[in-house]
């Protein structure tokens, strides 16, 4: 079977798009997603992303990670996928979608800027030496000096597979501060098991971190990435987070045929 797939990227993190409106596409095949997103023998790419009808809503997210397997919330694939929709005729610049943890409402720009609703967050856990919290998937945080040497597969790994966060794992962000309200990370990505260019869900979490942990008042804050910046910004009321927004780029890269 061929398909016809596009590819974008936001900031770096790089997603296999493909309209399956008619379900054509074998979801539960965790081989063949592996396989498109292998960067060797396949497509290329950090994750898959199926846009799909919903009742409730214009579209539906359904992500899996470069492994195979579906994962939690992607922060830059929600908003390559609502470039995506856009491309299709689907959305013009505003969109309201499903993805796996609930309803979510973005706004895009003419130049493909795409700014993405997050979950509220509730619960921040701050230790001594790190912390952790929820943003649609799960994030382990470290302050770090010099981030760029850093060994971020081999720390990160070790983290990611630590007793405290067994079984389901984690991702986990490494974080400089620059300045009030601009901080650089680097993030160990589960379910790609790598260091990625850029993590939406994970500079969403560092950003409601640093000003949990007091590291900034800010409210508005510029997350430097590998692959360039997002902005995050939010409403605070004591240690509740609302109206999370993850702003930034979302590029169409190509768009090709490939047999399954």
């Amino acid at each position: 079977m061929e398909i016809t797939f596009d590819k974008y990227e936001g900031t770096g993190n790089d997603f296999v798009m493909i309209d399956n409106r008619n379900d054509f596409f074998p979801k539960n095949d965790i081989k063949l997603i592996a396989q498109l997103c292998d960067r060797r023998f396949g497509i290329g790419a950090d994750g898959l992303i199926l846009l799909e009808n919903d009742s409730n809503s214009e579209f539906k997210m359904v992500y899996y990670n470069s492994d195979g397997n579906q994962s939690t919330m992607c922060g830059n694939g929600g908003r390559c996928i609502v470039a995506y929709a856009k491309k299709l005729n689907i959305i013009k610049s505003s969109a309201t979608f499903m993805a796996i943890d609930g309803i979510h409402h973005a706004t895009v720009s003419e130049e493909n800027s795409v700014s993405l609703q997050m979950k509220d967050v509730n619960f921040v856990k701050l230790e001594p030496n790190y912390s952790f919290l929820d943003t649609g998937s799960p994030h382990h945080i470290e302050m770090v000096s010099k981030i760029s040497t850093i060994d971020v597969k081999s720390k990160g790994a070790a983290i990611r597979y630590s007793a405290i966060y067994d079984p389901a794992g984690t991702n986990v962000n490494f974080v400089e501060q620059i300045n009030e309200d601009i901080f650089s990370i680097r993030t160990y990505e589960r379910g790609v098991e790598d260091e990625t260019l850029s993590c939406g869900t994970g500079a969403t979490a560092v950003a409601i971190a640093m000003n949990f942990s007091g590291k900034t008042n800010s409210n508005n804050i510029t997350i430097n990435v590998q692959g360039g910046k997002l902005e995050v910004s939010f409403d605070k009321n004591d240690s509740h987070y609302s109206n999370v927004s993850l702003k930034g780029p979302a590029t169409f890269v190509f768009q090709g045929k490939i047999n399954i």
